[in-house]
């Protein structure tokens, strides 16, 4: 069945659950474009609803790049969504702008009664690498070092320690020589889903970017999924490990959501590391599930996110797609 769309690839997803039905939003571009690539900077959000996760109904776009000049008025890129006690839902969000050619993200902030029509929290801009530990961030773009300032992927979700919130988001950490080992998860923290404070960030090393963070617990232990390209493993991550580099969806392990975190050893997707991307992991009445768009790469790509596959805890606490699942999305 898949997640897809005729005239539009769709990548980047992610999901909540209504208390009847699942939601989800995803990145979308026209296939008119021709080249996948150009996907990124002409991009739109989708969303869509189901039952089980399999057969979806579309509903259109859900938001777009603001009018200019806005901080978001070239892309309005992957996010999360939740809702707060007053059953009011909110989509954080990765936005860049025109004047800058997209390179410096920023999180953005909307809120919405009906998980579809979004209205941006004042200008939308909620975070940026600014304040007290700004200089715990690559809070620059540094030319011919990095391909961009990384502020992008907010995961958002409460303090399991109180009574704020936690945002979890894709950055670099500043002063390291290799490039491939400044790769961060950057961390953010909030009374109010309002007015956010950015904190140093809450694991750094092994890549050159962690993409789409996704941190949830299962059985008393904490996890954070995450992405990456098999050209961004660092040095030491290669060598310490002994392992091919592989594109796909990785993870980290704690004892609690704020850290220490450390890199799960081995590959979540098995023998098959690059059938899925931006993967998220969806708890579910059967159980954990994990759902991600094709990676075919650029010369065969498809634009359509997988079916749910079911995920395995085993004794240790490591995660491990169910090989004896039926792959869905080929």
């Amino acid at each position: 069945m898949v997640l897809a769309l005729d005239k539009q690839w769709v990548w980047d997803s992610w999901y909540a659950h209504d208390g009847e039905r699942w939601h989800a939003w995803f990145l979308k571009a026209d296939k008119s474009l021709g080249d996948p690539d150009l996907r990124h900077f002409n991009v739109s959000q989708g969303h869509a609803v189901s039952d089980d996760l399999i057969s979806w109904h579309h509903l259109g776009t859900s938001l777009t790049p603001a009018p200019a000049p806005a901080w978001d008025d070239l892309v309005t890129w992957t996010g999360s969504v939740l809702r707060d006690d007053d059953g009011l839902w909110h989509l954080f969000y990765t936005g860049g702008r025109q004047s800058e050619d997209g390179l410096y993200q920023r999180i953005g902030h909307a809120t919405s009664h009906d998980m579809h029509n979004w209205d941006r929290v004042g200008d939308g801009l909620c975070l940026d690498l600014t304040g007290p530990n700004a200089a715990q961030y690559e809070a620059e773009h540094m030319v011919g070092h990095w391909h961009d300032r990384a502020m992008r992927d907010p995961w958002v979700m409460r303090d399991p320690a109180g009574d704020g919130w936690l945002m979890y988001f894709t950055a670099r950490a500043p002063g390291i020589e290799e490039a491939n080992a400044a790769g961060a998860i950057g961390f953010a923290t909030s009374p109010d889903l309002i007015h956010w404070d950015l904190q140093p960030p809450v694991f750094v090393g092994g890549f050159g970017q962690l993409e789409v963070p996704q941190v949830f617990e299962e059985n008393g232990r904490w996890y954070c999924l995450f992405c990456t390209a098999a050209e961004h493993w660092s040095r030491a991550r290669i060598a310490d490990t002994g392992m091919t580099p592989v594109t796909g969806n990785h993870y980290l392990i704690a004892d609690d959501p704020r850290g220490p975190w450390r890199i799960a050893p081995g590959f979540l997707d098995g023998a098959n590391p690059c059938r899925r991307y931006a993967a998220r992991i969806l708890k579910t009445a059967e159980g954990l599930v994990i759902m991600g768009f094709d990676d075919n790469g650029h010369d065969h790509f498809v634009g359509q996110i997988r079916d749910p596959e079911p995920v395995l805890v085993d004794a240790e606490g490591y995660l491990h797609i169910d090989p004896d699942a039926e792959q869905g999305g080929k």
